[in-house]
């Protein structure tokens, strides 16, 4: 079983990688604000990303950032972003499923307390 630690690491590792391969012009910090992470919490991620090769900084002289790189997905980067993609979406439908039914319980509820505040139980 993948501990909580783990899979925030993977959420976050699918994030990275999903906007960097809609947008590799964005700088570190767009990407840390987009994410909501530090700078250095970025940074961290990136360069563990870069070791696993599945990116890498490619000069770009067109490119917004100063320093006039991108970071964009390797071939293996792209095929775990999908491989991270499916993963994610699976955890994702586990919790939307797992949530709808607390709020059914937490409405179901609601509703007895209001049914018996109507009629004077309470």
């Amino acid at each position: 079983m993948t501990s909580r630690q783990a899979k925030l690491q993977e959420d976050t590792y699918y994030r990275v990688m999903r906007l960097l391969d809609e947008n590799p012009d964005l700088t570190q910090r767009e990407l840390a604000e987009k994410l909501g992470v530090s700078v250095g919490g970025l940074n961290y991620c990136l360069k563990a990303l870069t070791e696993k090769g599945l990116v890498k900084m490619q000069n770009f002289a067109n490119s917004k950032n100063k320093f006039g790189y991108v970071y964009v997905l390797t071939p293996s980067g792209i095929k775990e972003k999908t491989r991270l993609a499916s993963t994610f979406l699976k955890r994702k439908m586990e919790e939307y499923e797992a949530l709808k039914a607390e709020i059914a319980a937490v409405r179901s509820e609601v509703q007895s307390a209001h049914k018996q505040k109507t009629n004077g139980q309470l």
